[in-house]
């Protein structure tokens, strides 16, 4: 019979096998996530991250199994500073580092050159960059996961045209891979819909003074401005609009559908502001209410834009992981697309582009500082 002095390192070699037992049963699975963390848009790609970091705390909770192994889904987050220079070497990192799977960028911008790495390395990125080319260099691992510039340009001018009966309207772009794809999107539709677009003026994603354009924009009797771009710029213009007695209402993409608008905009920001976002209204869909309680509880704040999207993306590849039982990724984007996936903010199922077969966008405004929505389409 063994001594007591003997059961100790007994037990503890037991406990040894088990606990090596037990890791030889779990797989590590790093998610990568790139945004702007620095920076005027960082408010968005904090956002982001929590969308992932939610998903990711949930999955392990579910222990899901693929190849007989438990997978534990880790976070590795880089701030691309909505940066394309910056972006591709975030994403040479990340493919370096082994990651097979990244949601991001944020930024058209920075998700057009990053697409090419992470193809050549055979990885899967999801982007909520809206701009068309992103999805048209054919990689079979990109996805977008909202709409693209012509479905929400297409939308905001479809109401422009039918709610608002606008006539005749200005455009303004800030040059970035978003806002020139937008606002070419709008403009276009705006055109075919019968509005006369009557100028189209040019800032830059870093400027505060709008004055001059503006100025020029009056001067043709617009009855609404299209600006394609983010809200830091879209805040003050829309308060130099009002200074310039210049009472017409701004529309916008999704990137103007943020709490950071109201923010940063304050009373000048109200019913005279319009913005279009892919996506049903998530507080109407049958997980929307679960899900913004969730992120409040978690994060202490109310989510933005794209969190919950990048919260469903996160949700579907794990599924198709399990679909596939295989991390590989190409066997994963086989699955999604072939795969629907019911999310916070609606269905998820994807072309053979990558692009989402069947989108909702909703134009919204804001009222008392919050999102007020008023169509979908």
């Amino acid at each position: 019979m063994p001594s007591k002095m003997n059961m100790a390192p007994l037990a503890l070699a037991a406990l040894l096998c088990a606990s090596f037992a037990a890791q030889a049963q779990e797989q590590s699975v790093k998610i990568g996530v790139t945004g702007p963390l620095s920076g005027a848009n960082a408010f968005a790609g904090k956002d982001n991250e929590n969308g992932v970091r939610l998903a990711i705390e949930e999955l392990n909770v579910q222990k899901i199994k693929v190849a007989n192994k438990t997978l534990r889904f880790e976070l590795q987050s880089e701030d691309d500073a909505g940066d394309p220079k910056q972006g591709v070497t975030v994403a040479q990192k990340l493919v370096d580092g082994g990651i097979r799977f990244v949601l991001g960028p944020y930024n058209s911008g920075v998700a057009i050159p990053a697409s090419r790495v992470y193809n050549d390395a055979g990885a899967l990125m999801s982007t909520v960059g809206t701009n068309p080319k992103i999805t048209q260099s054919g990689y079979p691992g990109v996805f977008r996961i909202v709409a693209s510039d012509s479905q929400v340009g297409g939308a905001m001018a479809n109401y422009a045209a039918r709610e608002l009966k606008l006539k005749n309207v200005g455009v303004i772009d800030d040059r970035t891979a978003f806002g020139t794809g937008i606002a070419t999107e709008f403009k276009r539709q705006a055109q075919a819909a019968g509005m006369k677009v009557a100028g189209h003026e040019f800032t830059n994603d870093k400027a505060s003074d709008f004055a001059a354009i503006l100025t020029a924009l009056r001067a043709k009797k617009v009855d609404a401005i299209f600006f394609g771009g983010y809200a830091p710029q879209a805040a003050p213009m829309v308060r130099q609009m009002k200074a310039l007695g210049l009472n017409v209402p701004l529309l916008g993409g999704d990137t103007l559908c943020s709490p950071e608008m109201a923010k940063l905009g304050g009373a000048a920001v109200g019913e005279n502001v319009r913005c279009a976002q892919a996506g049903a209204i998530i507080a109407k869909q049958p997980n929307g209410p679960a899900f913004l309680a969730k992120y409040k509880e978690r994060f202490k704040r109310e989510p933005d834009v794209y969190a919950p999207s990048f919260y469903d993306q996160t949700m579907f590849i794990a599924q198709a992981m399990k679909a596939a039982n295989s991390l590989d990724p190409k066997a994963v984007a086989a699955q999604m697309r072939t795969l629907t996936h019911q999310g916070v903010v609606g269905s998820y199922g994807y072309d053979d582009k990558g692009n989402l077969k069947k989108t909702a966008v909703t134009v919204y405004t804001f009222k008392n500082g919050a999102l007020a929505p008023l169509a979908s389409y």
